[in-house]
């Protein structure tokens, strides 16, 4: 539900501000100053008037602010929405992405995985979706490894202990 009210209110900035680029690199500012605990807290709060959370974010943003993104957070503020900053902030990152034909992954892996495979895992991934895939390789606890290019809803994962699995179920029905 949350994602569906994100999606209108990225539509409706992305409509009224001049660069959606900058707007998206603010929002992703305000979703990390929002994400404290203590904001959290604030922004989810009764007691605490609308009116002061949304001078709490507008301070976040500053002065020199596009006046259509005050505007934005203003209309948030007066409608409850300020916690879907976040949200709204994936929805403009997954939009510009699609714009661009541009996404980005991960690849996680106990083990260092070489660049060399990393690049060739993006040229293969690239050319199964006819997008440019970036990815970016990330520790994990996984005994394998796992590539997601969520934008794409591409996941594939490689773990030992299932093809393991998969061997002995193959050897078990052969005999």
């Amino acid at each position: 539900m949350e994602e569906l009210i994100a999606k209108r209110y990225a539509k409706a900035l992305s409509e009224a501000v001049s660069n959606v680029e900058d707007a998206v690199s603010v929002l992703d500012a305000l979703s990390e100053a929002l994400s404290s605990p203590k904001a959290k807290e604030i922004i989810a709060s009764p007691i605490v008037p609308a009116s002061q959370k949304t001078e709490l974010v507008l301070e976040a943003l500053g002065k020199d602010a596009d006046g259509a993104l005050v505007n934005f957070v203003k209309v948030l503020g007066e409608h409850g929405r300020l916690g879907l900053i976040p949200a709204i902030a994936k929805v403009l990152h997954a939009d510009l992405q699609k714009a661009a034909n541009r996404y980005e992954g991960v690849v996680q892996s106990a083990s260092d995985v070489p660049a060399e495979e990393v690049k060739r895992l993006e040229q293969t991934l690239s050319s199964y979706t006819g997008a440019t895939v970036a990815l970016r390789t990330e520790k994990s606890d996984i005994d394998g490894l796992r590539v997601r290019v969520d934008d794409l809803g591409i996941e594939v994962n490689f773990s030992k202990a299932r093809v393991k699995e998969q061997l002995i179920d193959f050897i078990k029905k052969s005999l």
